[in-house]
Order: C-alpha cells, then structure tokens, then sequence
C-alpha cells in the first residue's frame, strides 16, 4: 500500500519540476522579443548557484520579471539592447537565503509573546528578513490566521518582506511545550490523541506547509511532556491529511521515537547526546530532514560575552533600540554570565551539535537550514541566519556546503521548485555580496544588493528595526 503523504508529495514535486522545466526551457531559447516584462543584467559576476559546486567565474545572469533567463559565462550570453547592465566584477551572486525554521510575530524590541503577533511588527521582521537576503521564511508554529493574508499579500506584491510558508499553530502541550504566552488560535494543546487528530485535521483545513509538534520538557522547567500516543496520532492524521510533520526535539531518544514514528523534520538538532549509528541509519532509510539551528544555545551567552562583530554595523543596523540597549547593559551581561548555569549548559549543547552536524551531513543525511530566528529577541532576524553559515563552517563544513543547506537544500526541504538555485526558469531571489563567499563565508556579509522576486530591494544598509 502506498503511503498517502509520499503519493500525494510526489504528485506536487512532479508538477513543480513539469513547471519549472518548461520554464527552463524558455529561457534557454531566449528571451521572446514580445514579452515587455524589463530585463536586468547583473554582469562579470562570480555565481554561487547553491548546489555545493565551484563557483562560475566572470559570469552574466538575465533577469526578466521575476525569472532568471539566462545564467552563464559573459561571452555566451547575448545582452537584449533594452537591458539594463549592471557591471558587477569582483561581487559574487548567490540565491537567496530559505530558513526553515523561524518564528514570526513573537517578538518587539525586548518583549516575548504572542501579544506581538501583529500586522506592523510581523511587516518589519519579513523586510528584515528580506534586507539580509534570506527572501523566504518558514515560521514553524506559533501562527495565527492572520498569517495566511500577508502570505498572499506577499506574494501578489503588495506587502514587501521576504516570502512565508507557514508551520500553523502547531501542536503543544497543557502545561508543558512551548512555555510561553499566546493568543487565541495562535496554539492547540491537545491532551489525548483524538483531540490531537482533530487538531491536525482543522490545520489541515488551512492548506499550511507542516504541523509543529514541540517533544521536548525544555530542561525539566515544564510540567508535562508529550506522550508518544500523542504525538503517534499527530504524525499518522497529518500523514493521513497529506501535510508532513516537523517536530521541536532536543534529545538523542525522541530524536530516535520521532523517526521511528514517521516524522519528516527533526526541527532541532540533539543536544544532548552525540548521534550513534541507529539514528543516522534510520534518518537515511526514512528519509528524514535535519535542521540543527545552531545558533539557538550560543544566543542565550553570546551576547553576553560581547564579541568584537557586536560593533558591526552589520550586526548593529539588526536591533531595535531596546534590544541595543539590554545588549550593551554591564549589568544584563554580568546577569548572564555570573549565574552559574547560562553559559556553560548552553555551550555544552552547541558543541555537541556542531558535533552532530558534522556526523550527519558526513553520513549523507538531508540537512535544511534554520536558526529558530524571531523565536526570542536574541534570536535576531537576518542577522541570525548569517551567524548560522558561520557556525556551520565552525562545525567543518566548508562554505560552499553551508551555502548549499541554506539554498538548495532549504528549498528541497520545502518542496519549492522554483527557488533555491541559480538557474534559467528559478525565481530571481539573489544575494549580491562583495568578495568570495566560497572561501570566506564572512563574505556573505558584505551584502551590496538584494533581489526578491525579480525586483531590487533595501539591503541591510537601510534595515527597519523593530520597535
């Protein structure tokens, strides 16, 4: 018998490589001499195309519209005389960066909470997001329906900010995961099994890209956990429903009940343990996603510790006033690193994932890309996904494989078909950055343009800040 989830997720990748072939096609014939759609040439480039390779050295990419064109070396590519040529030596192109895991709406300035998931706050994250080039977003739970009307709105153009899959609200747990404070249909907690199935079949209504399970007892600070049969029955109706499952882990063991029961996305990576061999076997045979969110533990101290970056403008032009100020407070960084408790678990759990993420990608298993940015304040949007390619390379990968997870990857993770690469008939979501990023993932910082959907947009130099 065929698994109903796998059927129905195979129908929609082949229709969405149908699409995406005939529009490769297109532009491997030429641009159509009919079409008026303004065509911009970003030109004598180094291209990173996201799927782990050598870049492409002195190179021309065609956008028409929303589409890339043409991608391909300077001399084999015919520049239409109505373009407009950007001359670019020296800058790299690269896609635009995916997050699979985020949170929208749950943050201003210094503040936590779904009293935050307004339409103003949420506009300034997605244009955050957007100015440091990471043009899609996943928020991963926590949503209420309000998300659905700026995911369209983004989409038909008329609310600027990065693109948005949503996780819905997602599955917790009375008095137990997430610990935190929400808003009327922002968060279902279902006790048995057959509230959770009705749960998952209500979100299932709204057509979202995953349903969120949060499996984890947060270091013992909640009271209840959620059961195996709880989270069985999640697994199994959302299968039913057609929707994958993304689920919040921090240990080896639900890491390993989680696959065995069928999950899509370990949201996290485990933290407690270093991964053995039965988790890795059964994650390739399954096919399970991986996203390690790295920078999740170092974002409790960091800050604290005050590393040289902190006077970046780059990191700088991130924060709200408010934020700013606690984050350069002597007493808030003497808070946190004098408990006793903060930094060190914390470091201990961001060494052994940086440990795991190694082992995993090393063994061959799928890895998206993700930071749980906007979750928490010190989760910063934008900026978080940048430290995460930083960490990511701290963990052994080399540039080129960290870009691939935070392109490709982040876009196969997702199904999307049409982002993610750097090729004729993908959408034209593109970071352009000074230097190399193939050999020095600091690079990526320096970000001199950003284009989302065909249409240039404020870089990082003009990035709102949050209230």
């Amino acid at each position: 018998m065929k698994h109903p989830l796998r059927h129905a997720w195979g129908r929609l990748l082949l229709a969405g490589a149908l699409t995406t072939g005939l529009l490769a096609c297109q532009g491997r014939q030429g641009l159509r001499s009919e079409d008026s759609e303004k065509v911009t040439v970003l030109r004598g480039v180094r291209v990173i195309d996201g799927r782990g390779g050598a870049p492409l050295e002195n190179a021309a990419v065609v956008i028409q519209g929303a589409t890339l064109q043409r991608v391909g070396p300077v001399d084999e590519v015919e520049v239409p005389a109505s373009a407009t040529v950007i001359e670019l030596p020296g800058r790299t192109v690269l896609p635009g960066l995916i997050s699979n895991h985020s949170h929208l709406g749950m943050t201003r300035g210094t503040d936590s909470g779904g009293q935050n998931y307004q339409r103003d706050n949420i506009a300034r994250q997605l244009t955050q997001w957007e100015s440091y080039g990471v043009t899609t977003v996943t928020s991963l739970g926590l949503n209420t329906p309000l998300v659905y009307e700026l995911q369209k709105e983004v989409e038909q153009g008329t609310l600027p900010g990065a693109s948005i899959l949503s996780g819905d609200q997602g599955i917790g747990v009375p008095e137990g995961a997430p610990p935190m404070k929400v808003v009327e249909h922002q968060l279902y907690r279902p006790a048995t099994p057959d509230e959770a199935r009705q749960d998952v079949r209500e979100t299932a209504s709204r057509h979202p890209a995953f349903v969120k399970v949060w499996v984890d007892d947060f270091g013992g600070t909640v009271k209840n956990k959620m059961t195996p049969e709880v989270y069985t029955a999640v697994i199994d109706e959302a299968h039913r429903q057609g929707l994958r499952v993304a689920a919040h882990i921090h240990d080896l063991e639900d890491a390993k009940r989680l696959v065995a029961a069928g999950v899509d996305v370990l949201a996290h990576g485990v933290r407690d343990r270093e991964v053995d061999a039965e988790l890795v076997d059964a994650m390739k045979a399954r096919g399970t996603w991986y996203i390690p969110t790295l920078g999740l533990n170092e974002s409790f101290y960091i800050y604290a510790e005050g590393p040289a970056w902190m006077a970046d403008p780059f990191f700088r032009r991130a924060l709200s006033p408010d934020l700013a100020r606690q984050l350069d407070d002597p007493a808030w960084r003497a808070s946190v690193l004098e408990d006793g408790k903060t930094a060190p678990v914390n470091k201990q759990a961001l060494t052994i994932n940086l440990k795991n993420v190694k082992t995993l990608h090393d063994a061959g298993v799928r890895i998206g890309f993700g930071t749980d940015s906007g979750a928490t304040p010190v989760r910063i949007p934008g900026f978080a996904e940048h430290r995460e390619l930083k960490l990511l390379t701290e963990a052994g990968l080399t540039p080129l494989q960290a870009i691939q997870m935070a392109t490709a990857n982040a876009a196969e993770l997702l199904g999307l078909k049409d982002r993610g690469v750097i090729e004729a008939g993908r959408r034209a979501d593109l970071v352009v950055v000074q230097g190399n990023p193939s050999t020095n993932i600091d690079d990526l910082s320096r970000i001199e343009s950003v284009w989302h959907r065909g249409k240039q947009v404020p870089g990082p130099t003009a990035a709102p800040t949050q209230e």
